[in-house]
This record gives C-alpha cells, sequence and structure tokens, in this order.
C-alpha cells in the first residue's frame, strides 16, 4: 500500500478547507486545526511550507491566516504532495539521479518508472475541488468533518 505522510495529509485537508469556505477571509492554522483535529502546531508548519511553495496566502493582523492563492480547481493534490514531502517517486530507484548498483540487471525499473509516472498523473488530475465534491459525498448523513485519508492508494 503507498500512503500519503501525515503531513501530505493534513495539507490536503487544510486546503480542501480554505476552498470549502465562500467568506474570502483568511482562516487561522487554529480554525483548521480545530475543524479536523490536528495538532495546531504542526498545521502552522505545513501551512508556512505552503505559503512558501506559493499555493497559500499569509495574512498577518488580527484578522489573518491563510487562503487559497488561486481557485480550488487551478490546484492540484500532486502540488501540495511535492510542496510538503518534495519529490514524488515509489522506489529509490527512480529518483532525479536514477542509478543504483543494480542498474545494468535490473529488470523492474522500467515498469516501475511507468507506475510513479501513472501515480503522478493521478494526482496532477485531482484537484482540491475535487476534494470537496468527494468530501460531500462521504459526508452524507454524518454530520462530522472527514478526519484523514483523503487520499490513499492501494497498488
Amino acid at each position: 500500500m503507498l500512503r500519503l505522510t501525515k503531513k501530505a495529509d493534513y495539507g490536503l485537508m487544510a486546503l480542501k478547507y480554505l476552498a470549502e469556505q465562500t467568506d474570502g477571509s483568511a482562516h487561522s492554522a487554529k480554525d483548521i486545526a480545530e475543524a479536523y483535529h490536528i495538532p495546531p502546531q504542526l498545521l502552522a508548519k505545513i501551512l508556512q511550507t505552503l505559503a512558501k511553495a506559493g499555493l497559500l496566502v499569509s495574512h498577518a493582523g488580527t484578522n489573518g491566516g491563510y487562503a487559497l492563492s488561486r481557485s480550488a480547481m487551478e490546484i492540484t493534490a500532486f502540488e501540495v504532495i511535492r510542496a510538503i514531502d518534495g519529490p514524488l517517486f515509489i522506489t529509490s530507484c527512480i529518483t532525479i539521479h536514477g542509478t543504483c548498483d543494480l542498474a545494468g540487471h535490473c529488470t523492474i525499473k522500467e515498469p516501475l518508472r511507468k507506475v510513479n509516472d501513472s501515480i503522478k498523473d493521478l494526482l496532477n488530475g485531482l484537484r482540491i475541488s475535487d476534494l470537496i465534491e468527494a468530501g460531500d459525498a462521504e459526508q452524507v448523513g454524518s454530520g462530522a468533518p472527514v478526519g484523514g485519508g483523503l487520499v490513499s492508494i492501494a497498488v
């Protein structure tokens, strides 16, 4: 099972939360953390990382907080995951450097590269706005916020 890190999961949840807010104002890390029962200090660091990556805009002051830097339809899950966790590679041989001790004898590198590329394409096609729609379908009748595991990919 290929799983996202908790940080990436929390980052996606935070962007989903911000995308659901229709008042156009910034929202604090504390508000988002309370809504999803996320440790506030950890979420604050994640939100800072996402702001540095240009996915969020940070507003200082009494009414400050975070807001999406662009439309939820323009931000992909892949961008969020990459900003938090760095490049996505399912095995150590599929890296930027692409070398390992078994390079001359390996028979699975190319098939694994295709799997890696497929996952990347899937996450590039998944928009924050899609998470809102998926969350609405899951929450029908529950009344509780979505807790975790917004994205889990079984291989």
